[in-house]
């Protein structure tokens, strides 16, 4: 089936969301690189997002899902199959003691509503700037708080293609990872279970880490975020600083002069680019520490394009 095949088929099932071909990814992820995808689709509502997870199993077609792209870097090949980008599906709710919200939220826009709410404890994710679903599949965290804590169940579609809650231990939270990583579900919404709480004390937490963040981390260049997973009793940035690495450069990635745990695209940097750095950063650790970095960067596509009917 050719790619113009698909896209006719899928536009009929999503009538209501959009589906594009041959679609650069660029624009879509924080490094700002990457390939193109074969078919990227853009539901509107739930009933869209499962009618194209469901269309892909039924085909046999790759489905990767994206988010807001702020910890994902995709191949200079691009992506095969299709990509369900989740951004329509936005919204967030107060429903009773619950914060509802769709899987296309931003996390640091949940953190603000609860705000709003006087609800705490998401005041760790008001600087994380990826979507819900990808906090969820990632049990995302900062500052000493992360996903797990403060959720409460997820809604989210089975590997059989069907609807599902999800709490508890069936979440099988670990560092950095969730069934969503592991078990191959995908997040439709998530439920936070939060307490009430003082808007002053909030907001002053939330400034606090706002400025942590500013001050330590390179925002004014693109990057995915935290490349490395924190090993056992180490940081990985400090590491990697004690290796000597920060200002190292292949191609445009360079490894950031002001947190040597993030890479920044400095300069028009390819994917072959961030990820030949990232094995270098990794072999030099190993070399000097004997630390074996993991990625905590998601890492998709091919290497190189594919010819394509």
């Amino acid at each position: 089936m050719t790619i113009e095949q698909m896209q006719e088929e899928l536009a009929a099932l999503v009538p209501k969301g959009t589906v594009r071909s041959r679609e650069s990814l660029k624009e879509y992820v924080f490094t700002r690189m990457g390939g193109v995808a074969d078919l990227l689709a853009i539901p509107a509502d739930y009933e869209e997002f499962c009618a194209i997870a469901a269309y892909a199993a039924r085909n046999g077609v790759p489905l990767t899902v994206l988010g807001n792209g702020s910890n994902v870097i995709i191949r200079d090949g691009g992506v095969r199959g299709i990509v369900l980008y989740t951004a329509g599906l936005d919204r967030i709710e107060q429903d009773g003691e619950w914060l509802v919200a769709q899987c296309g939220a931003r996390i640091i826009d949940v953190s603000r509503r609860a705000l709003e709410l006087g609800l705490t404890g998401l005041e760790f994710a008001c600087g994380i700037p990826g979507t819900v679903g990808g906090a969820l599949y990632m049990n995302a965290g900062a500052y000493g708080g992360e996903i797990a804590d403060v959720l409460h169940s997820a809604l989210a579609v089975n590997p059989e293609g069907k609807l599902v809650k999800l709490e508890g231990e069936a979440l099988s939270w670990g560092y950095r990872s969730s069934i969503f990583a592991e078990g191959g579900y995908l997040v439709l919404e998530a439920r936070f279970a939060l307490k009430e709480g003082d808007r002053a004390d909030i907001r002053e937490k939330m400034d606090h880490l706002t400025e942590l963040r500013e001050s330590k981390q390179p925002l004014e260049y693109p990057s995915c975020g935290s490349v490395f997973k924190r090993p056992p009793g180490r940081y990985a940035g400090q590491l990697i600083q004690e290796s000597g690495l920060q200002g190292t450069r292949i191609g445009g990635a360079e490894v950031s002069r002001k947190h040597a745990g993030f890479i920044v695209n400095a300069e028009n940097a390819t994917a072959g680019d961030y990820i030949s750095l990232i094995h270098h950063v990794r072999a030099t650790v190993l070399e000097k520490f004997g630390v074996e970095l993991e990625t905590e960067v998601r890492i998709i596509g091919e290497d190189e394009a594919a010819d394509r009917a």
